[in-house]
């Protein structure tokens, strides 16, 4: 029998829904609310600076890890914010985006039948990162909160997993954990007690974190960021992945970077050498200029988002959806069950066609389709004009 022309590898991946959604959107002209991409423009330094650096003749390969003047403004932030001491040519390595960062740091510490533990829902890339990977997916649940109850470790109110639950998930073969905070796309920010929970097991079974922290400085209520790297005994032990796509609306630059011990990073380079060898030098030289932006920066950046989170929980709760307040990221997960019988993804597409406004289904978020029955997400990274002109249209579903 002969084989197919393609790879089993890739057989299992799914579409992604995310850019799926926002090809329906273009078609159809809907307001996108579903890929999480700002509709507004970056500070006007950054793209003069990556203008400035084509002009300079910054157009040629960079070092494969990174420029190292960028290198060193990354070792200074993660200094002067986290105390973390991170050697620029030892420890850094510089991406096409947080997407490959996390591939790479997976061909750099994955084999063929590890077990990889994530948190479910998750980012739509991580599975198909374990197909990659060869290696085996192990499903911890974050459920919703119950209104009035304390539920595991998190605060009230805050989307949550058992402790049992997640215990009973290590064993001798999981190599890895991913743990993305502020998470896409619940909006959930992990708290101290269950990352040091997290960082107790992964010591106990020898296992290594890989972080997803790309919305670190985008956060609401009080709640705040700690990379799990700065816990006791995990900065050997944990690859931590960040970059600017997302605290400085560049979405479409590709700009992320992975942080680790030596050892994890050496391999963690090589694989991102194979893949793209460089991530595009003048827009690294640009992204020094972000680094250097200022507290102030980030500041104004969590008071803006904190307004249209603000705006699209009330525009949602008007028309009839259960969002869960996120306390961190731009995404809103929403349950529609009162709105429609219908499952995810035709509710999604009937939104997008009939309604004018775009969201994401939410099973590709789950590893079974059932979990998201009933549930959408919602990004709230866009003009406040934009989730007016939003408001305006999910008014038809109360009609």
């Amino acid at each position: 029998m002969q084989s197919p022309r393609t790879s089993y590898r890739t057989q299992r991946f799914p579409e992604s829904l995310i850019r799926e959604m926002t090809r329906v959107a273009l078609q159809v002209g809907a307001i996108n609310l579903s890929q999480g991409y700002p509709d507004f423009s970056p500070p006007q330094a950054i793209k003069d600076a990556a203008v400035k650096a084509i002009e300079d003749d910054w157009n040629q390969y960079s070092v494969t890890w990174g420029l190292r003047p960028l290198r060193e403004a990354i070792a200074e932030h993660y200094r002067r914010h986290y105390e973390m001491d991170v050697d620029p040519d030892k420890n850094i390595v510089v991406c096409c985006g947080a997407t490959e960062s996390m591939l790479a740091a997976m061909l750099g510490v994955v084999n063929p039948g590890d077990e990889v533990i994530l948190f479910e829902p998750y980012y739509e890339s991580y599975l198909p990162n374990c197909h990659i990977t060869q290696s085996i997916p192990r499903f911890v649940a974050l459920r919703p909160p119950v209104e009035g109850q304390q539920c595991g470790l998190a605060e009230p109110g805050q989307w949550w997993f058992d402790p049992d639950e997640l215990r009973n998930a290590f064993n001798e073969r999981t190599k890895a954990i991913i743990v993305n905070s502020p998470h896409n796309p619940t909006g959930k920010v992990f708290n101290e007690a269950e990352l040091r929970l997290i960082a107790e097991l992964c010591q106990r079974f020898d296992v290594i974190a890989i972080t997803d922290e790309i919305y670190e400085f985008i956060t609401y209520d009080g709640a705040r960021h700690i990379p799990l790297a700065t816990l006791p005994g995990m900065a050997d032990r944990t690859i931590t992945i960040s970059g600017m796509s997302k605290t400085f609306s560049v979405t479409g630059w590709r700009l992320g970077y992975a942080i680790a011990t030596e050892d994890l990073m050496t391999a963690t380079r090589k694989a991102h050498d194979f893949m793209s060898v460089c991530a595009a030098t003048p827009l690294q030289v640009a992204a020094i200029t972000m680094l250097t932006m200022g507290d102030e920066y980030y500041a104004q950046l969590r008071a803006e988002y904190r307004e249209r989170r603000d705006f699209a929980l009330e525009m949602l709760r008007e028309v009839g959806f259960k969002p869960v307040v996120p306390r961190g990221a731009y995404y809103i997960m929403a349950d529609f069950s009162e709105l429609s019988d219908e499952d995810d993804v035709r509710f999604a597409m009937r939104l997008a066609k009939e309604i004018g406004v775009a969201c994401v289904p939410g099973s590709p978020f789950f590893s079974r389709p059932e979990l998201a029955r009933s549930v959408v997400r919602f990004a709230f990274c866009k003009k406040m004009e934009t989730l007016a002109m939003a408001r305006e249209r999910l008014q038809r579903l109360r009609r």
